[in-house]
């Protein structure tokens, strides 16, 4: 397995290196017409094992022990340096569990938390393949849509975070959600079996501190757990899909 890593790799460092030949060769061309802004995303995952789990700092050592970790962590470097080597304007959030009733949930390990509401408009019990106490930093789609564009429009000297910016919506645990929930349908139950997920999710953290994001383009989350469980509700009501 070593061999097509190191292929994958060889091919990131040439392209890398043709990129930098072609800026040095056309920089007004990037600089006028393409420069502007670019976006990249980036997730939580790019924190290893022994980060703090409970307001996770911005600056903490990032030592992912994932390949998607590790690639993601790579995008954030990529973007730094491009910005410090030729000042292209890369911004970058770190994207939390994204919730939303847009898309039917996926297997994933923040999809319990859009699953649940499927069962309970359909009066089904929800199996949570977590623990009722485990705590995720989640994020309502409208906010993380916010977050972009409020990042994306902040003026250029306010952009102190080159690698991603920490962002913060809600924390809560499954029971937590299953109570929120049950005041609108009180008769909802959830049973916990934990699985392989579970592993996953407990090295994960629990919270995020994004005091710069606050603090650099004024951001702030609009929607707390049961604002998004009355709209998920009311949607997936109308919508009445199938059930899963």
């Amino acid at each position: 397995m070593i061999y097509p890593f190191f292929l994958i790799f060889w091919s990131v460092h040439i392209w890398a290196k043709q990129l930098s030949l072609v800026f040095r060769q056309f920089p007004s061309f990037f600089f006028e017409s393409a420069y502007r802004i670019r976006s990249i995303p980036s997730p939580i995952a790019v924190y290893g094992d022994d980060v703090p789990k409970i307001k996770t700092p911005q600056d903490y050592a990032r030592a992912p022990t994932t390949v998607y970790g590790i690639s993601k962590i790579a995008g954030e470097n990529w973007a730094q340096y491009y910005f410090q080597k030729y000042e292209l304007d890369v911004r970058s959030i770190r994207y939390l569990g994204v919730i939303g009733y847009q898309s039917l949930p996926g297997g994933g390990t923040t999809d319990y938390a859009v699953d649940i509401y499927h069962k309970a408009i359909h009066n089904q019990n929800f199996e949570c393949f977590f623990s009722a106490n485990i705590a995720l930093p989640i994020i309502y789609m409208d906010d993380a849509i916010r977050a972009t564009t409020e990042i994306m429009d902040a003026p250029v000297e306010n952009i102190t975070i080159r690698t991603s910016y920490n962002l913060s919506g809600m924390s809560f645990s499954p029971e937590e959600l299953a109570k929120s929930i049950q005041n609108i349908y009180p008769n909802s139950r959830t049973i916990y079996k934990p699985d392989f997920r579970q592993d996953i999710a407990a090295n994960w953290p629990s919270s995020i501190d994004d005091s710069f994001a606050r603090n650099d383009w004024n951001w702030k989350p609009t929607y707390d757990i049961d604002d998004m469980t009355i709209i998920m509700i009311q949607v997936l009501r109308k919508k009445k899909l199938p059930e899963l």
